[in-house]
Formats: C-alpha cells, structure tokens, sequence
C-alpha cells in the first residue's frame, strides 16, 4: 500500500522518539477492500472454511449478514499490511512481533466492504539487554460502519541500536 501524501504517518528515530509517539492517534491507513478471494485463500491456508466465510450461496440464504464474512483472525492479521501506512521507524537493529493482548471484535467485516486502522502507542516499557517493549492500540475500522471491526493491542519488542 502506498502512503498519500496527506496521510499522517508517525516517524520516530529511535526509542526516545517513540515514546514521544505515546497516546497520539495515527492514521487513518490507506481502505482495503476485503474479498471473497482473500476470505477463501484464508480459509485454506488457516484449515477454517465455515460456510459464514465461505459459501456465498448458503451465507444469502441463512447468514444474518445476508452474505459471507472475513474470518477474525483474518481481519487482525490484516493489520500488520495496514500499518505500514502508520508509523516509518528507524534506530533499531532489530523489531519482533512479541504477540497481542486483547483482542476484540466488536463488528462483522462483511465481505465487500473497506476497512483501514489507526494506531495508537499505549505503553513503552525497558525489558533489558537493550530492548524496549511497546504495545500499540489498532483500531480497524470499516468504511460507513458504527463500530469498529476490531480492537488490538499488539506487542512489539525493538532492539536499539548501539551505533
């Protein structure tokens, strides 16, 4: 995904100016378009094809949706494509996803429909030898929705860099 030029994007130059970062609203990212390819190929690579993701025909007829929906888990993971467009860090030898906290789901992502996030810096915490933890809110939402799709807290650790 490409960044528009007018799109807020948090940059930071190691630890210090990410937490400077803390408790400021970034984004939106850029809207994705959640396919019914990309719902499938999910199913497939993830062993999930209940048919409320899968069987269009079926979801129509019995789905209180009136049409398939993403899988969760693939709306979370969809987070880490979108964030890209939130936040250009730089400083550390090293970033690794160290999990996620709570995770909701609070809205249905129905397979058509558009959805971008924004990111929030919740917490920086020092865990030694050089590395800082850092857990960042991501609110997905979908375009012309009420609620948000999901709510997450990722937890990320960067090793600084020394040089």
């Amino acid at each position: 995904m490409a960044v528009s030029p007018s799109m807020p994007k948090a940059v930071a130059h190691g630890i210090e100016d990410v937490r400077a970062l803390k408790d400021q609203v970034v984004g939106p990212s850029q809207w994705l378009e959640v396919t019914q390819e990309m719902v499938n190929r999910f199913a497939d690579l993830v062993g999930d094809d209940q048919w409320i993701h899968v069987d269009v025909e079926r979801a129509k007829l019995e789905s209180p949706f009136g049409t398939t929906v993403a899988h969760g888990n693939l709306t979370l993971s969809l987070i880490d494509g979108m964030r890209r467009d939130l936040a250009e860090w730089s400083g550390f030898r090293l970033g690794v996803n160290y999990g996620w906290n709570k995770v909701r789901f609070p809205a249905p992502v129905i397979v058509g429909a558009r959805v971008r996030c924004y990111s929030q810096i919740v917490d920086v915490s020092e865990v030694g030898g050089g590395w800082y933890q850092v857990v960042t809110r991501f609110t997905v939402e979908i375009e012309g929705g009420e609620k948000p799709a999901c709510v997450a807290d990722s937890v990320g650790r960067v090793l600084v860099d020394e040089g």
